[in-house]
């Protein structure tokens, strides 16, 4: 009419719109479960890690060994086991090695692995306020991921892991599954210690803290007081996450499987940290590091009672 064709009551455009609206919407609930799949799946590879070691071993053990000699016959550190009543000593012997130190870095100690890490971590501040923009400019290719990354999700997604290991572990009267959360415990709380006091000094601003437009540089000792919520330099959920993905894949190493979702896990984590701006590359670096190693050589290293 008119030379006028009417527009359909339901035009394709209109059609499509809710339909993209829905997809999205249900795809974002789908990728909310993905850190908690990454926890389950890590605990499952846990439970049926004694099963497998068992039909390994049995053929190179005595007749009638010990059902617990059969489940970790070739885990290592199985003479670094803990117990509740052992563990404040346990930490405050690890404070002690952590805090001392600098007295062998002057007796010429670990000068190598110390040079590499203070190297690599000045390398990254450096880096820093180059890295960030693309990182903030890309965050909106990675809303959906960033929403399940959120600070108290990850940080409820760290601590889940150990306490499913300690739960699993006393229904099934598996001592060294219990030592291994106690061990987790034990390393995530030496490296809160560290981080805090670090944080405290550094007081750097976080990604977020920065302002559109403002330049990143000129971010440390002008962030929050308190090391809690404010200062960005290192970061925890890093540290926390690696520490205890470190003692879990020393303690399973030769379940080839366990150590590739235990760190898995730990950089997904701590990746989530810089996309979502609430840390630099470096800050991200540096608490990794300090989870691995205060995991792998104070943690796990042989105490003094053990030796007895």
């Amino acid at each position: 009419m008119n030379g006028k064709t009417a527009m359909p009551a339901h035009s394709p455009s209109n059609c499509t719109l809710p339909i993209v609206v829905q997809w999205h919407q249900s795809n974002a609930m789908r990728t909310k479960g993905i850190p908690w799949i990454l926890v389950l799946v890590l605990c499952a590879a846990i439970w049926q890690a004694p099963h497998y070691a068992m039909a390994q071993a049995s053929s190179d053990l005595p007749d009638s060994p010990s059902e617990t000699a059969i489940r970790h016959a070739n885990d290592p550190g199985s003479e670094r086991e803990v117990t509740w009543r052992s563990l404040p000593k346990d930490f405050l012997h690890d404070q002690k090695g952590i805090w001392t130190f600098p007295l062998h870095l002057a007796r010429g100690q670990h000068l190598a692995p110390t040079l590499a890490i203070t190297g690599i971590t000045a390398g990254l501040i450096f880096s820093d306020p180059h890295a960030m923009p693309y990182f903030q400019s890309h965050q909106k290719n990675l809303d959906d991921i960033n929403d399940v990354f959120d600070s108290y999700i990850t940080t409820g997604e760290v601590i889940a892991v150990p306490a499913a290991l300690m739960a699993v572990g006393y229904m099934r009267g598996d001592q060294y599954q219990v030592s291994t959360a106690l061990l987790s415990g034990e390393a995530y709380a030496d490296a809160a210690v560290v981080d805090l006091a670090i944080k405290a000094v550094t007081r750097r601003k976080r990604p977020s803290d920065v302002h559109p437009g403002q330049s990143f540089n000129d971010t440390f000792f002008s962030g929050g007081k308190s090391p809690f919520k404010g200062s960005s330099f290192p970061s925890g959920h890093a540290a926390g996450v690696f520490s205890i993905a470190t003692v879990i894949a020393s303690r399973y190493r030769h379940h080839h499987w366990i150590p590739v979702l235990a760190y898995g896990f730990a950089t997904a984590i701590s990746f989530s940290r810089v996309t979502t701006s609430s840390h630099f590359p470096s800050d991200v670096f540096l608490g990794a590091a300090l989870g691995y190693t205060i995991s792998r050589y104070v943690v796990l290293a042989p105490h003094p009672d053990d030796l007895k």
